[in-house]
């Protein structure tokens, strides 16, 4: 089992920023593809970023992002905090939405919602024109 808490969204406005993090507990954090999802009212959920499983104390993460916001955010992961946080830059009125981390990629995809096996509560964020 995989528990998920995101923190920091809230009302914004526009080119401003933000940063969510997401607190995970329960299984091996390191081994855990992570990423975030975010979903505006009558909207689909949409892939936002993720960032991929560190197989080694000393190999590196890739990273993956949504068109929409490539450029302005960036997701990044601390293994001995067991967090994953996503910087938000440049914030634009259509980023407003719930943002949800998840955790356990089980493929192919790290851009498919239905891929994850854990999801935390969501946070709002609200950016204002």
């Amino acid at each position: 089992q995989v528990q998920l808490v995101e923190s920091g969204g809230g009302l914004v406005q526009a080119g401003g920023s933000l940063r969510l993090s997401c607190a995970a507990s329960g299984r091996t954090f390191r081994s855990s593809d992570m990423g975030w999802f975010r979903q505006a009212p009558g909207k689909e959920r949409e892939f936002v970023a993720a960032i991929s499983r560190s197989v080694y104390s000393w190999s590196s993460s890739r990273t993956y992002y949504g068109d929409s916001v490539k450029g302005r955010f960036t997701i990044s992961r601390d293994n001995a905090k067991n967090t994953v946080t996503l910087q938000m830059n440049s914030l634009k009125p259509e980023d407003t939405a719930i943002y949800y981390c998840a955790a356990d990629n089980r493929g192919p995809s790290y851009s498919d919602y239905l891929a994850y096996g854990y999801w935390g509560q969501g946070t709002q964020v609200t950016v204002s024109s």
